[in-house]
């Protein structure tokens, strides 16, 4: 498009720079807030429309098919008057000019720009990494060599025992790799488990198959030009044919800091989503607010949700922040944790386990409010929890039955929200 190119009518011209999940969401709440407001166009990386991410590892093991993942098509995008490029990048923003440069030399010019440029995901910096047969798992296009490599029953290491790191693991083993998952601290996913609990969903992960290695620190990748094996800092060494680094993404942000504006480990914005001029806004994975970087689906969606209402007109939309709960199925696995999970001074923990189910679920509680929870193996109380936590609403009338559930209390959690409000 050229950048002298007229606006449609009166509407301003907003550019979304990304087309990952906050974006749909952004465009969705446009479309039912603001749409005429805006001609909007969306700039994708990717060469088709958005899709779910969090399904990744559904599709990577077949449990799905890859229709399942789709979000919004490009016939969606039309009928909202949206225009969407996919396949195409975005090297540059004049944000004096309000013009951006695409790869091909191509400019759009803009009135409003919204970044939602997401994560890439993160490599060692241990020699071998740049060996083929080194793989990340992140997007669509990681997926063929994973799949083939479990088709051949190849011996694959995957690297980092965090949610991606796992669903890579279980999906890789399922579908009939050789799999070991090699961890550098104590336990799997520490960000949201206490000990017991990662203790549990351990088990669960060896039972499908996984190999789990903790307390396992990563040295170097061996091999000439493709993949050996995997060197630990102890010197053993784990053969291996393909290894899938899965250790967490770092903020997309190298077009905001090329377009000179504030960056820590995320775009800097503030409560109004704004990243340093009022034109200017950054959601999701590539954004920072108040000293937090969230890689969640929830906080995007939120903060999606505050910057269409304000692009809509209500000016008293705010973002401020997100009490963060993890409710997830982790390759089959129900898990959950929010709040003060792992205790703490003056915290009391209730706890209960079932070795045979694979269940288990603590509670954390000082006085008589509920402060966290972390549910492994059955969490179907697990938004009941929330609530609670979230509330601050005293759990006294029903203390000794907390940690049965919902259904041995005999209250709701909308009941429990409005006691404590």
């Amino acid at each position: 498009m050229n950048r002298r190119s007229e606006r449609r009518g009166t509407a301003e011209r907003l550019l979304i720079v990304g087309n990952g999940m906050a974006s749909v969401k952004l465009c969705e709440e446009l479309a039912g807030r603001a749409a005429d407001r805006f001609a909007v166009t969306v700039i994708g990386a990717e060469p088709r429309a958005g899709y779910n991410r969090v399904l990744l590892s559904a599709l990577l093991s077949e449990d799905i098919a890859e229709a399942d993942i789709a979000l919004r098509d490009e016939d969606w995008y039309r009928a909202h008057g949206f225009r969407l490029m996919t396949g195409r990048r975005i090297d540059a923003l004049d944000l004096s000019a309000r013009v951006a440069t695409l790869s091909d030399g191509a400019e759009i010019a803009f009135d409003r720009v919204v970044l939602a440029t997401g994560s890439t995901p993160l490599r060692l910096p241990v020699p071998g990494m740049s060996l083929t047969g080194v793989k990340t798992f992140r997007d669509l296009a990681d997926l063929p060599a994973l799949r083939e490599a479990a088709r051949q029953q190849r011996r694959v290491a995957v690297i980092g025992g965090g949610l991606l790191g796992i669903e890579a693991a279980c999906g890789l083993a399922k579908c009939g790799a050789l799999v070991t998952l090699v961890h550098v601290m104590d336990r799997l996913m520490e960000r949201q488990l206490d000990a017991r609990a990662a203790f549990f969903l351990k088990r669960a992960i060896e039972r499908k198959g996984v190999r789990v290695r903790l307390n396992a620190q990563t040295a170097a990748v061996a091999g000439g030009t493709e993949v050996e094996g995997l060197v630990l800092s102890d010197g053993e060494r784990l053969v291996a044919d393909l290894v899938v680094v899965a250790i967490g993404v770092r903020p997309n942000v190298a077009l905001a800091q090329a377009a000179g504006m504030g960056v820590g480990r995320g775009v800097l914005v503030d409560d109004e989503l704004n990243a340093g001029a009022p034109f200017v806004y950054a959601i999701g994975e590539c954004a920072e607010h108040r000293g937090a970087v969230y890689g969640l689906v929830e906080p995007a969606y939120d903060q999606a949700r505050v910057l269409a209402r304000r692009l809509a007109g209500d000016q008293g939309a705010r973002y401020e922040g997100a009490a963060l709960a993890t409710n997830l199925k982790v390759s089959g696995v129900p898990v959950f944790s929010a709040g003060e999970f792992a205790g703490g001074p003056g915290a009391e923990t209730i706890a209960l386990e079932d070795r045979a189910l694979g269940i288990r679920k603590s509670l954390t509680l000082r006085g008589d409010r509920l402060v966290g929870a972390a549910l492994v193996g059955e969490a179907d109380d697990a938004l009941w929890y929330r609530d609670l936590i979230r509330s601050g609403a005293s759990v006294a009338p029903f203390r000794e039955s907390l940690i049965f559930g919902r259904a041995f209390c005999g209250f709701d959690s909308e009941f429990v929200v409005k006691e404590a409000a």
